[in-house]
């Protein structure tokens, strides 16, 4: 299938004064420079319930996983460029700098990874997002190399985190939310 246009504003505005329960739970999600919580978080308060659990699995992943955070910060990256998501790129890309890559590594996560001199672990964890989001699989030759240096509990998170990325990225695209004040989109744009 050919992409569809991503929408251009918000199809569902972030909550503004919620109510008080709400606003307990987005106390404990990331906010932006400003204090306000992340239009990400904003638009998943529509539905406590799963912004709670939302934020959960996903703090887990980010703050508690096993992957180191400059390999999970490639897969996120890579997942968000496959999904065309401007706004989990972006948000990834401040992350990413802070957890070790480079501005020409987060450029070629960007674009063709093979215009950068990738370690080849790196560009097996780039393989398999490709893949993943390609045909919703990995083949044997990814899984092999990735098996012979992960143990199986790092290749379930591995897997699991593209995946997390994927709905994340898709829930972005779908709903319009719009980039966080100083959060940079694409690459040179």
């Amino acid at each position: 299938m050919d992409s569809i246009p991503r929408p251009h504003t918000p199809r569902i505005r972030p909550v503004e004064n919620p109510p008080p329960a709400v606003a307990t739970v987005l106390e404990g999600t990331m906010a932006g420079g400003d204090g306000t919580p992340l239009n990400i978080f904003g638009t998943l308060a529509h539905h406590p319930a799963l912004l709670s659990r939302f934020s959960r699995f996903g703090g887990f992943l980010l703050n508690k996983g096993l992957l180191p955070g400059r390999e999970r910060e490639i897969v996120i990256l890579r997942v968000g460029r496959n999904c065309g998501s401007a706004y989990e790129f972006g948000q990834h890309t401040l992350i990413g700098l802070r957890e070790g890559l480079t501005e020409a590594e987060i450029s070629s996560l960007a674009g063709d990874p093979s215009a950068h001199p990738w370690s080849a672990a790196d560009r097996d964890l780039i393989d398999m997002c490709d893949e993943l989001c390609a045909v919703d699989c990995v083949s044997d030759d990814v899984w092999g190399r990735l098996a012979a240096v992960h143990a199986p509990d790092v290749l379930v998170e591995l897997v699991v985190v593209a995946g997390f990325y994927r709905l994340v990225s898709g829930f972005l695209n779908t709903m319009g939310v719009q980039l966080d004040a100083g959060v940079p989109g694409w690459p040179g744009e």
